[in-house]
């Protein structure tokens, strides 16, 4: 199989599909790989390395997509992205679909078979191709809010830790997933007042175990939420609905009783947020004001930390990118269902079920299309 991995081209997005590594595996397996040249210069992966490991260096991505048969990217595809798609082409990225009906549109008009890495399943029902990048962003989004609640940031100029005689930031933790784990990991290292929420009470008896009277856990009862959120310094959304668009936890008249620069790090933007006020954007500029209060809502934070990143999405995705190259999509797909899960769009068809709820259009199940 020929196999392309394109330069991102998302703002400050630096990270790349496929590593050396990664590229000398396929090869060895008999694949061919094209790489556009300068994909990992930015993050210390030189044109070189990939020549060495067995790549052919391409000068444009307009030429990695008309010659590969399966793409291999990071972020969704740009509309020029979308544009250069054909169809009988895989597709393997981010997609984040529900809250985007255009890029659906695209994918769809453009034929080809795109899988989501988003929605890649496991045998426990976990979601191992999302995992590494959730882990990096909750974990960033401590960072993010320790850095807006300085002054000179546009907060209200609180130290997350506190000092002696001083108390230490309030945080409240939307979320007991991986990115709530991980953000609730970063807060309570850095010393802050910490609460975390969810519907899930086993998750929450872990977390009480592992912290004790560190952390304060809560079931998410929608009227102790406001309570907690309005005093909170900083609020983390880390909710997710698998494929979905997620559910709306912070309404706008919430934040507008929130305290004036207070921070909110939306790290569901991807999936269309949780906060009623949100936006996505960019890390050109991350960051806008609502009732005072500091939004943050980069739509790939983990882009910031590119190199780690790239490492720990690749270690995740590669030997999934493996088995598409040795067996092609409809055999790999077929045998299976965690793989075939990650099918959002196949031959200018719907294949996503929370994603056609979210837009309100038909779909068609993986199943019956391959079938056919």
């Amino acid at each position: 199989m020929i196999v392309g991995v394109p330069q991102e081209v998302k703002n400050n997005e630096f990270r790349v599909g496929l590593t050396p590594g990664n590229v000398r595996g396929l090869c060895k397996q008999g694949h061919s790989v094209l790489v556009q040249r300068g994909a990992g210069e930015q993050i210390g992966l030189s044109d070189e390395s990939y020549r060495l490991a067995g790549a052919t260096l391409i000068n444009s991505a307009a030429e990695v997509f008309a010659k590969a048969e399966m793409v291999v990217k990071v972020k969704e595809p740009q509309p020029q992205e979308c544009a250069m798609l054909r169809e009988d082409q895989i597709l393997f990225t981010y997609l984040h679909l529900a809250p985007d009906p255009q890029q659906t549109k695209a994918l769809l008009a453009s034929g080809a078979s795109c899988i989501a890495y988003e929605t890649v399943t496991s045998c426990t029902g976990a979601l191992p191709l999302l995992a590494p990048m959730s882990e990096v962003a909750g974990r960033m989004s401590i960072q993010a809010a320790a850095t807006h609640l300085e002054k000179t940031n546009g907060g209200l100029g609180i130290l997350m830790a506190g000092v002696p005689g001083v108390a230490p930031a309030k945080v409240v933790i939307l979320g007991a997933g991986v990115v709530g784990r991980n953000a609730l990991q970063m807060a309570v290292g850095m010393g802050a007042d910490v609460c975390i929420f969810d519907r899930n009470i086993d998750c929450l008896r872990q977390i009480d175990m592992l912290y004790g009277n560190r952390v304060r856990t809560f079931y998410a009862d929608p009227l102790l939420v406001e309570l907690e959120v309005c005093e909170a310094d900083v609020v983390i959304g880390a909710v997710l609905l698998p494929g979905a668009a997620a559910p709306k936890l912070v309404t706008r008249e919430m934040v507008r009783k929130m305290k004036a620069g207070a921070v909110v790090v939306d790290v569901a933007i991807d999936q269309g947020g949780c906060f009623e006020t949100s936006k996505a954007t960019t890390h050109a500029d991350p960051t806008f004001i609502v009732d005072g209060v500091l939004h943050y809502c980069v739509a790939n934070m983990p882009g910031a930390v590119a190199r780690t990143s790239t490492f720990a999405l690749t270690n995740a995705t590669y030997p999934f990118i493996e088995v598409l190259a040795n067996s092609g999509m409809v055999k790999a797909l077929s045998h299976n269902h965690h793989l075939r899960n990650g099918l959002s769009v196949h031959r200018g068809n719907l294949t996503s079920e929370p994603v056609a709820k979210a837009q309100k259009v038909d779909f068609v199940t993986a199943e019956e299309l391959l079938a056919a």
